[in-house]
């Protein structure tokens, strides 16, 4: 086969052939060049200097000394005869060994020829030893500057060890795809003028450096390049979309603020919106003013009052002529915000409906067939909403709640509900998302913050305690029942161990059983493999305090509003999440006592599951906790990110290169506002690269 090409086959490579592909497909995901060559080391060693035997100190070093062989010795042993080697240079001895490959080492060294070696030094007694070292031949002297390097690391799993598709040879691999790649091959993607502003290296310069690199400067000047691309690329496709999609997606203008709006601050608010709620509606109605479809996320912390937003935000449909829907990932939750928003929107003379897969028979019909005539103004439900038989008159406001709970495909499904225009979309989460991280998964939206709590609510108090207060826990738990007061216990749930976690779940009630013996004391219990009819008899039956406890898994994180709930007590918080934890200890502190979140765990903590726990008792601030939480754990673990299709890099690394995000993200808003087509020659290249990315992604990303 003739010069190799990007979208050439990684079979195709010498020394690869389909029986290697095949595997390389299985366990990498690499099926062409490109995917070969844009799989980078995850790291190196540094083969870059020659130590003298004399400067290595440290037993355990890894070093690369230039050496003569002056002895070969086979010694005989109980059960396996060994290699010793003894070898110099200017300043001392070093002995390397080998216990395996003993007769075929022999056939390779030669007394009196001079080797690269590397490897880890032991020092015992004074005496220096190699085992196992790596070996090349080198006779002459000033050819060892071409050979000294950093060594790249590539990842490997058992399968591809076992078949001798190891880092070693998947970098020999990597070396021969290069090699062989036509002139062409590799095209630049970046404009001229950007690689000069930046002062960054060619792209096939780039690619050649991450993989071979002869110095640390190298390697530095590549992954600077090979970054900038991954996260420009990635802003530029988000800008893009949302450029597009406010030329091409004509929705409703809702002009006017009417009677259903002023009716419901006037008489039905009963309190003074916070500052940051009156900054959110105004951003947010300034959208619905325009007759481009609104993508609005708003953020706000658990309690932050972003229903009140969403409640004011449907009206001002209403009062335009729309329907509106709002839909949530659980029927509890949807449950909660039908009843919320029923009793907040009494007396309006608005007609609210609720959806779920339980909904069934006539009643299912009715609300469908009033649904179609516009006699419904808002139907709230679960994902039941995005079912075809759901067909709405007029819908011109959709609302999404917790919103990483849905795939793209079920919101991207109501989106489509009107043929004609699409309504507005409002996304709605309760998990704080730092900056950076929002900048890169929701780049193509708008963002709206609720970053104040209202006033006169409490901050929750959050202890640690270990298993060591476990007596002085239960007598707290029996003052605050005293008290009238209602008591939350979540034990983790995972599901690698879920008969484990069930048990240790069921055994805590039995034990809570001797504390809090019935009928005096009432305890619920919830978890996940209850059926979806005896979950709700049991979370109802605490909702309407004709239960003192609740024992839970965390079914309970998201969707339970019960305001006579003071006190959550989470058991082995070490298993728990940051943001998991922060989002159970918000389903406390709903009224107007003061609540508590109780964290218990083992005696020994790890320091991941130290600084947790330390975190929580610190702050109550979520914003805070979600930069702890994504500087601990990674972009690519925080919930939902991993179907939002975005965060996608090979070398881009969210937490440690968060400092690029928006510096990158500003130069590409730059270059679409002087070329917002990219039609210029300049930015040809740019535009070939973007299509090329834009149809990888197939574009969901502008449906939230």
């Amino acid at each position: 086969m003739g010069k190799l090409e990007l979208k050439t086959g990684v079979e195709f490579i010498k020394g690869v052939g389909p029986s290697r592909a095949e595997l390389l497909q299985q366990e990498l995901g690499i099926f062409t060049v490109s995917d070969l060559i844009h799989s980078y080391p995850f790291r190196y060693v540094d083969k870059t200097e020659i130590t003298l035997i004399k400067d290595i100190k440290e037993d355990g070093q890894n070093v690369q000394c230039y050496l003569e062989i002056i002895r070969l010795e086979k010694v005989k042993g109980k059960r396996q005869a060994r290699l010793s080697v003894m070898s110099k240079d200017a300043s001392g001895f070093l002995e390397l060994v080998w216990f395996k490959g003993v007769n075929w080492i022999l056939k390779y060294l030669v007394e009196g020829g001079n080797y690269l070696v590397y490897g880890k030094v032991s020092i015992f007694k004074g005496k220096k030893t190699i085992v196992h070292p790596e070996m090349e031949r080198i006779e002459n002297q000033e050819s060892i500057k071409k050979k000294v390097s950093l060594s790249p690391v590539y990842s490997s799993t058992e399968k591809l060890n076992a078949r001798k598709l190891d880092s070693k040879a998947q970098s020999k691999i990597i070396e021969q795809a290069l090699s062989s790649l036509s002139a062409k091959a590799i095209p630049e993607t970046l404009p001229d003028y950007l690689i000069k502003k930046l002062r960054l290296v060619a792209k096939k310069t780039a690619l050649i450096n991450i993989h071979k690199p002869k110095t640390t400067e190298d390697l530095e000047q590549a992954k600077k390049r090979l970054k900038f691309e991954e996260i420009f690329f990635m802003q530029l496709r988000l800008l893009y979309n949302k450029e597009l999609r406010k030329k091409k997606l004509i929705s409703f203008p809702f002009e006017k603020v009417g009677e259903h709006f002023h009716n419901f601050y006037k008489n039905n608010l009963g309190f003074e919106l916070t500052n940051a709620q009156k900054r959110v509606l105004k951003e947010i109605r300034k959208d619905l003013s325009q007759n481009t479809q609104m993508n609005r996320l708003l953020q706000g912390d658990v309690g932050s009052g972003k229903t009140i937003v969403a409640v004011m935000s449907m009206l001002l449909a209403i009062d335009n002529g729309y329907q509106t829907c709002l839909m949530a990932p659980t029927e509890i939750l949807a449950q909660q915000h039908y009843s919320g928003i029923t009793e907040i929107c009494a007396g309006l003379g608005i007609q609210i409906a609720f959806l779920s897969g339980s909904i069934k028979g006539n009643k299912r019909k009715e609300i469908l067939k009033l649904l179609k005539q516009g006699d419904i103004h808002i139907l709230i439900g679960t994902h039941a909403l995005i079912e075809p038989t759901v067909e709405f008159k007029k819908l011109g406001l959709a609302i999404i709640d917790e919103q990483h709970r849905f795939g793209v495909m079920q919101r991207y499904r109501l989106w489509k509900k009107n043929e004609d225009h699409p309504p507005h979309i409002l996304v709605m989460t309760a998990t704080p998302i730092p900056r950076t991280l929002a900048l890169t998964l929701y780049g193509d939206l708008d963002v709206s913050v609720i970053d104040e709590m209202p006033p006169g609510r409490k901050d929750i108090q959050t202890i640690h305690r270990r298993e060591t207060h476990r007596a002085q826990v239960i007598e707290f738990m029996h003052k605050e029942i005293e008290k009238g007061r209602q008591i939350y216990i979540v034990f983790p749930l995972i599901e690698e161990s879920e008969t484990l976690d069930l048990n240790n779940l069921m055994s805590g009630y039995d034990e809570l059983r001797i504390f809090f013996p019935p009928p005096k004391f009432q305890i619920s219990v919830v978890h996940g493999r209850m059926k979806p009819k005896d979950k709700e008899m049991e979370m109802n039956r605490f909702a309407s305090n004709k239960a003192h406890i609740m024992v839970a898994t965390t079914v309970i994180e998201v969707g339970v509003n019960v305001p006579n709930a003071s006190v959550m007590i989470v058991e082995n918080t070490e298993r728990f999440g940051l943001s998991q934890l922060h989002q159970l200890r918000g389903r406390v502190g709903r009224g107007a006592e003061q609540s508590y979140c109780i964290l218990m765990t083992g005696v020994k903590l790890s320091k991941e599951g130290r600084k947790r726990v330390e975190t929580m008792v610190e702050t109550n601030d979520g914003f805070k906790i979600a930069e702890v939480d994504l500087k601990m754990r990674g972009a690519g673990n925080i919930e939902g990110t991993q179907q939002s299709g975005t965060i996608q890099f090979n070398l881009f690394n969210i937490v440690a290169d968060n400092a690029m995000v928006a510096p990158t993200r500003n130069i590409a808003i730059k270059v679409l506002e002087s070329d917002p087509e990219l039609g210029h020659i300049d930015n040809a290249m740019l535009l070939q690269e973007l299509k090329r990315q834009l149809k990888r992604h197939e574009d969901l990303g502008r449906v939230s």
